[in-house]
């Protein structure tokens, strides 16, 4: 059975003063349960907001005292200090707090930020120089140097397509001169994409810094997004390599299928199966999966673009993969931001953008607990660590020494110790930097991962809504594996519990009246006779299928012939041949069944009997863990103690 969670909350006061004014609608065992917890729960499960009567109110408190009694029984059996419990229930929670560790406002920037930028295409080159892995922050100078060098150049003249192939350590530039083509929001890393659609059409920016190293960015282009387009094509390839005789060669086959396709003879699908080097669209006729800017090469692209429903196919393009016939299927254009809101969530979520959320959350949360740190603390830790650190063999101990307190964040103190134990933690072999800058560095991630932890231990305290989320996960988890137990499984596992249930209501599983008979169905023809002939023998002699089969051969000596028998007892509406015929024993008339001869050989009229066990094992299953349930809640309404104050009930509107 699938795990689900019944939502339920128990509602936590968050003051004593509103701790005396709440009112009490029941006591279980003697545990208060306020109103408000009722109402709140009552409203949230009235998904189809009818109108407040008592008799829902009655009904739903009924099934409401009913949940508390399971949940009271799982806790009293210990079943929320399982280790499988704690650990599938911190599992969730982890889930459940991610939305409440980032900036909802600089989120809601970023999101804004990027469905602007969708509204857009850009077309620009590059020129990469990249940076080596292990070089020395202060040899990153002259990087930046042969970058703005390049520029420079630009700036006094020289074609940047000229200087990208000289200069580039991108592999491409040689062949492109760096031109990246059109892309949009999310085709680029993010800081990347920044400085292309912050720079201006025919501007070349100044140099940059990404994870591959500098760059620089000449813009040549902007135009409003295209959307998205489906197409179909047909490809003749020309392998990567080929002297021009070979594109010429694909031309004038593609030519011959562009012809077929203007006479109007020949389907464009049908083509494509035939003729297109690219199999896997080609057993879709040609179909591609619908694409964006910068998905496919540039030539496809455009020629694919300018297609419409009017203007349903193209004539021959050549791309650097030979030639290509495309047929325009469908087009998609940017969707609204409310439309494509989760979809840009999602994407923001791992990209570099992420990081600038959670950077927001981290300092409006230091704020907010008067985050304090002594620099004289962290300064002690370059007279212990030495550059072993980066060889992964830096011993802690060094460290002994070094009791204080490092930073506070609200109430909770971090020690110098906790700090020695974390470089000692993460130290690897690696790239050796200044400890000047690696013990600033690994001191900001475990103030952020320290902040982030505080504000997440105080969720429950902060937010009413997690609080009430994390008790229905809390409570769901618990009704779900004690209704498993005492219900559920047990009713699966107890098959002597199920025997005498059924036996006791064995008469509530009836059959109607059925027929005990064969039903014959062939081929209409001229062996319909001979098919009914040995039917007969069959049912004077008690003959098996494959005995029916073997003495209707010698009959007919046709192998052709195939004959369908289908034995047992059947009850009205199960087959559409004995829905057809008169229940009578004996032969019946032959039946006309979409084109077919069907006859029955009616053995007896069975009158209406109780179901064998076998027979509705899943419908005497689910009525016996119905049963199971409604006894073990009598056991549970007897074993605790319920007041209900229903003076007090009658006040929710």
């Amino acid at each position: 059975m699938l795990r689900t969670v019944f939502i339920v909350a128990v509602l936590i006061l968050i003051s004593f003063s509103s701790f005396s004014q709440e009112k009490i609608l029941m006591k279980i065992e003697g545990n208060p349960v306020t109103l408000a917890e009722f109402e709140r729960i009552y409203k949230k499960n009235n998904t189809n907001n009818t109108a407040i009567d008592k008799k829902s109110l009655e009904e739903y408190l009924e099934l409401f005292i009913n949940f508390k009694l399971k949940v009271l029984e799982a806790e009293n059996q210990k079943l929320d200090t399982a280790e499988a419990f704690i650990k599938e229930l911190a599992g969730y929670r982890k889930q459940l707090a991610r939305p409440y560790l980032t900036d909802k406002e600089t989120e809601e920037k970023l999101i804004d930020e990027a469905y602007n930028r969708m509204q857009y295409d850009v077309h620009a080159s590059h020129i990469l120089i990249s940076v080596p892995q292990d070089v020395k922050p202060e040899d990153t100078l002259k990087y930046y140097n042969k970058a703005l060098e390049a520029r420079k150049r630009i700036e006094r003249g020289a074609k940047f397509d000229m200087v990208a192939k000289e200069v580039s350590d991108d592999p491409s530039a040689k062949t492109n001169g760096g031109d990246l083509g059109y892309f949009t929001a999310f085709k680029m890393v993010y800081d990347f994409e920044t400085v292309a659609y912050n720079t201006k059409p025919g501007e070349v920016s100044m140099p940059f810094r990404t994870s591959f190293g500098y760059h620089i960015i000449k813009v040549h282009d902007k135009r409003p997004a295209r959307g998205k387009v489906k197409v179909a094509h047909i490809m003749i390839a020309v392998p990567a390599g080929s002297p021009e005789s070979e594109f010429q060669k694909a031309k004038k086959k593609i030519d011959e299928v562009y012809a077929k396709l203007q006479e109007g003879k020949e389907d464009f699908a049908k083509l494509a199966s035939e003729y297109s080097d690219d199999k896997a669209s080609a057993r879709r006729g040609g179909e591609l999966a619908m694409f964006g800017t910068g998905q496919m090469v540039p030539e496809f692209e455009d020629a694919a673009f300018k297609l419409s429903g009017e203007n349903p196919i193209s004539k021959p393009v050549r791309t650097a993969y030979g030639w290509h016939i495309i047929k325009f299927l469908d087009s998609k254009p940017i969707g609204s931001k409310e439309e494509l809101y989760d979809e840009i969530k999602s994407r923001i979520s791992r990209d570099a953008r992420a990081g600038k959320s959670k950077d927001a959350i981290v300092e409006k949360l230091k704020k907010e607990y008067n985050f304090q740190h002594d620099p004289k603390s962290l300064n002690a830790f370059y007279d212990v660590v030495d550059e072993s650190i980066f060889q992964g063999a830096w011993d802690v101990n060094k460290a002994k020494d070094l009791t204080g307190v490092l930073f506070t964040i609200g109430d909770m103190e971090v020690s110098q110790q906790e700090f020695a134990e974390y470089l000692a933690r993460f130290q690897k072999r690696g790239k050796v930097l200044p400890l000047k800058e690696h013990i600033p560095m690994m001191f900001n991630k475990l103030v952020e991962t320290k902040v982030l932890e505080y504000e997440e231990g105080r969720l429950e305290k902060k937010y009413p809504e997690f609080r009430y989320l994390m008790q229905e996960y809390h409570d769901g988890i618990l009704l779900f594996e004690l209704t498993d137990k005492m219900v559920w499984s047990k009713a699966v596992k107890d098959s002597a519990g199920l025997e005498k249930f059924y036996n006791e209501h064995k008469n509530k599983y009836m059959w109607g009246e059925r027929l005990d008979a064969s039903v014959y169905t062939c081929p209409e023809g001229k062996h319909v006779d001979a098919a009914r002939k040995i039917a007969k023998k069959r049912q004077k002699k008690q003959y098996d299928v494959n005995k029916y089969m073997e003495l209707l051969q010698k009959e007919i000596a046709d192998t052709n012939f195939i004959i369908k028998i289908e034995d047992g007892k059947f009850a009205k509406g199960s087959n559409k041949v004995i829905d057809k015929i008169d229940w009578v024993e004996g032969f019946s008339d032959n039946v006309d069944i979409a084109g077919d001869v069907a006859f029955v050989d009616v053995r007896k009229v069975v009158p209406p009997e109780p179901k064998k066990l076998s027979e509705a094992r899943g419908l005497i299953t689910a009525d016996y863990q119905t049963y199971l349930e409604t006894k073990w809640v009598e056991e549970l309404r007897d074993k605790y103690k319920v007041e209900v104050y229903k003076d007090v009930l009658s006040e929710i509107k």
